[in-house]
C-alpha cells in the first residue's frame, strides 16, 4: 500500500467499560479520508478513551474499529492492533511535559519508533521531520527539559509524524501550552494536515479550537454521543441539543477564530 494514501476512520458501536463504570457507551461516526474532525464535550465525557480506545490504549468492551478508503477494499486495509495499523494512526498527547521520555535526547526519542517498525533510512527521516515542525538540527540532541513548551509538542508531533501516518489523533495538543504558542502549534498541524493529506481526529474541550481546525464534530456527554454536526452550525449555533447549547454558554467569549499566519 502506498505509504502517502488518505485513508478515513470507521467506528461502530464502540463500547469501552472499567470494572462496570462505561466510559463510552455504543458510540459510532465516520471519517472520511482527508477530513478532521473534532470530539468535545466536558471532562470525563469520554473523548479521550474515544481515542485511545482507536490507537488500542483502552481496551475496547465491544464494537469495531476499520480504516477506509475510497480505493481500496476494508478487507485488505490493517486490522486495528497490528502493527500496520499502529504505523497508519499516530497520536499525539495533551501534555508535552509527561509524553516525552526525559532521560533520551530528541534523536533518541525520534529514532525509537523507526527501530520498533524496521524503517532504515532514521538519518533521513530525523532531519524531515525536525525540519517538517520548525526546529533546526541543533535541536537534535537536546533534552526534553531543555526545551520550552511549544518545543516539546512540536517535537511530540514530528515524534507521531516521522512513521508517515496517513492519521492523527490528537488529544488536546495545545491545551498544556501559552495562547500565543497554542496558535503557533494549530497553524503548523493544519499546515501539516494539507501538506500530507493527513486526516484529524481532535479531541479538545475549546469550542473555538475545534471549530477552526475541524469540518465536522461530535459533542459528547457521560460517554454518549450527544449530536453530530458541522463546524460551520457550530459557529452559527444550530445545533439541536440543549446540553451543546450549555457548552457553548459556558466557553465565555466563544467565537469562531482567525488564528495569526
Amino acid at each position: 500500500m502506498n505509504a502517502r494514501q488518505t485513508l478515513g476512520l470507521d467506528v461502530r458501536q464502540l463500547r469501552v467499560s472499567y470494572d462496570g463504570f462505561v466510559a463510552v457507551a455504543d458510540t459510532s461516526f465516520h471519517i472520511a479520508p482527508g477530513e478532521s474532525f473534532g470530539i468535545v464535550g466536558e471532562s470525563g465525557s469520554g473523548k479521550s478513551t474515544v481515542l485511545r480506545a482507536i490507537c488500542g490504549l483502552a481496551p475496547k468492551t465491544s464494537g469495531t474499529v476499520q480504516l477506509c478508503s475510497d480505493g481500496q477494499a476494508a478487507a485488505t486495509l490493517p486490522a486495528p492492533g497490528s502493527k500496520a495499523f499502529r504505523r497508519r494512526v499516530q497520536m499525539v498527547f495533551q501534555d508535552p511535559y509527561g509524553s516525552l521520555h526525559p532521560r533520551q535526547t530528541v534523536d533518541r526519542i525520534l529514532a525509537e519508533p523507526l527501530a520498533i517498525h524496521g524503517i532504515d533510512d532514521a538519518e533521513t527521516r530525523i532531519e524531515r521531520a525536525l525540519d517538517e515542525v520548525g526546529l533546526g538540527q541543533g535541536f537534535r540532541f537536546r533534552y526534553p527539559h531543555q526545551l520550552s513548551g511549544g518545543q516539546r509538542q512540536r517535537i511530540a508531533i514530528a515524534r507521531a509524524l516521522i512513521l508517515e501516518p496517513q492519521i492523527l489523533l490528537l488529544d488536546e495538543p495545545t491545551s498544556a501550552l501559552d495562547a500565543s504558542v497554542q496558535a503557533e502549534v494549530l497553524n503548523l498541524l493544519e499546515e501539516l494536515r494539507r501538506r500530507h493529506q493527513l486526516t484529524f481526529i481532535m479531541v479538545s474541550h475549546d469550542l473555538a479550537v475545534v471549530t477552526h481546525l475541524c469540518q465536522r464534530l461530535m459533542v459528547m456527554q457521560r460517554g454518549q454521543t450527544v449530536e453530530l454536526l458541522s463546524s460551520a452550525d457550530l459557529a452559527a449555533r444550530r445545533v439541536s441539543q440543549p446540553y451543546t447549547l450549555s457548552l457553548m454558554q459556558a466557553s465565555a467569549g466563544f467565537k469562531r477564530i482567525s488564528m495569526p499566519a
